[in-house]
């Protein structure tokens, strides 16, 4: 029997005599001398963070390490070295959980590992931070809400702004009415993406990784891309695009701000992989619309400069378009005037006239606030709770799922299709605008309209259409499964 399906098994019998077990015997979660034991998985990028905010917190240790690229995970450990608080080095996720010296799990792997590991670790009796998006698709989302409450854990999302005050405020705020009836909410995330290069074949996996476990539940195909690691981003059988990376941030306020706790009824979404050629397959101009009865919200990608006169590596990042004054954030239309959040803990209320009413402001700790409900047991006292990781999320995966069900058209046949959709319309014009700046020919190169799909928010799933169905979950591969049961 090979490891990993000695592994597998292993980890099955785990799950089943869990099952089995009283509530209480989860109440653990303090470590030697009362210390909160942590383990930060994947920290090539945003794990690093990770790791300083945990050792940050008075209580607090990262006592291990795991990642499947050992040259990343030898240099953080030896960085971290340290005789009277030494760290545990794992390259398998699986051997890790079976540790019984680690308390929590804190996990920053690319999208395609959210889900998994996260139940995983639920099932053996870790607390739980996830880096958003929590999934690569809607199953998985919910399969994590299942499993933090069957096995009682904690599970936090990484959407910092929810524990930012100055956010707090300003919302609460618009809830009470500060600005009126909120008409549209616009999430934009214009953020600079350049190329990331053409190969001309299968590129060679670098000798410091497992790319067997680098591809876990995805597919495991020849690398056709030059960067391995973050490059994933772009690449659907492993990443969401910009909408699922940096975009969830900015979704999850929209939500927040139209207080929607379920999946919208109808979404569809306009976009392309346009001003290059390269080896990504996500959108790299991107416009949602997700149409909830209240009032819409609309989310725009754009990851190319205001014109094509700045797209030189030198001029790209310093030259992006904005939107009301603002770039990667929210925008709420209401009735008596417009709140800009321009950023994860402020906001600007403007009156009628564009006169500042009231200016909001404020961070906090967002690892303290798990830490806080961890030791505490109290689900509830999450500002990101894993359900509202999830819903969140899925907002970025039904409208991807939308796009890739979609069609080539003109400009004109899409301003067709949206005729009877005025926050449609301007938000496309808009699009076409700034692609026609960037030097695109959409006769030629013509935007994906992407289907219109119609959801049952309790049961997530689609009512008008089987090919998005089969969309919201993935084939797995051995053993790298998220089960039906959790």
């Amino acid at each position: 029997m090979n490891t990993s399906r000695r592994s597998f098994l292993k980890s099955s019998a785990f799950a089943a005599g869990a099952l089995a077990m009283p509530a209480s015997s989860w109440a653990r979660v303090d470590g030697a001398n009362g210390d909160l034991r942590v383990a930060v998985i994947g920290f090539n990028g945003r794990g690093k963070d990770h790791i300083e905010g945990f050792r940050k917190l008075k209580g607090v240790r990262v006592v291990a390490l795991c990642d499947v690229d050992r040259k990343v995970l030898e240099k953080e450990a030896t960085r971290l070295a340290d005789a009277d608080n030494p760290v545990e080095k794992f390259v398998d996720v699986r051997r890790l959980l079976e540790s019984k010296d680690i308390d929590a799990v804190s996990i920053a792997t690319p999208n395609h590992w959210h889900a998994l590991m996260a139940i995983w670790a639920c099932q053996h009796g870790k607390d739980v931070y996830v880096e958003k998006p929590v999934s690569h698709n809607v199953f998985e989302g919910r399969q994590i809400v299942n499993a933090a409450r069957k096995y009682r854990r904690i599970v936090q999302t990484g959407t910092q702004s929810r524990s930012n005050p100055g956010l707090r405020e300003a919302i609460a705020w618009l809830h009470a009415g500060g600005l009126g009836d909120i008409q549209v909410v616009h999430g934009l995330c214009y953020k600079p993406r350049q190329s990331i290069g053409l190969t001309s074949g299968p590129q060679v996996i670098p000798d410091s990784v497992d790319y067997d476990l680098w591809c876990g539940p995805a597919p495991k195909k020849e690398l056709r891309r030059s960067n391995l690691h973050y490059d994933w981003h772009w690449v659907f059988d492993t990443g969401c695009g910009d909408l699922g990376n940096q975009g969830i941030h900015q979704m999850d306020i929209a939500r927040w701000v139209l207080r929607q706790d379920a999946l919208a009824p109808r979404t569809v979404s306009v976009g392309g992989r346009l001003g290059y050629a390269d080896d990504g397959n996500t959108p790299n101009t991107q416009v949602v619309l997700h149409d909830y009865p209240e009032a819409p919200l609309i989310f725009e990608v754009r990851g190319l400069p205001k014109s094509k006169q700045f797209q030189t590596p030198a001029l790209w990042n310093k030259n992006m378009p904005d939107f009301r004054g603002a770039q990667i954030g929210v925008v709420v239309k209401c009735a008596a005037g417009t709140m800009v959040i321009p950023s994860y803990d402020s906001a600007i209320a403007y009156d009628e006239k564009g006169n500042v009413v009231r200016q909001f402001k404020g961070g906090a700790d967002h690892y303290a606030n798990f830490v806080a409900a961890v030791r505490s047991r109290n689900a509830g006292q999450l500002n990101a709770d894993i359900a509202q990781g999830h819903i969140s999320s899925a907002l970025c995966h039904t409208a991807n799922i939308s796009y890739q069900l979609g069609q080539k058209l003109s400009p004109g046949e899409i301003r067709e299709r949206l005729a009877y959709n005025a926050p449609g319309r301007e938000v496309f014009g808009r699009m076409v605008d700034h692609l026609e700046a960037n030097g695109a020919d959409l006769q030629r190169q013509r935007l994906t309209f992407g289907a219109w799909l119609e959801l049952n928010p309790a049961t997530e799933r689609f009512t008008n259409n089987e090919d998005a169905n089969r969309l919201l979950r993935r084939d797995y591969r051995f053993p790298y499964i998220v089960s039906d049961k959790v």
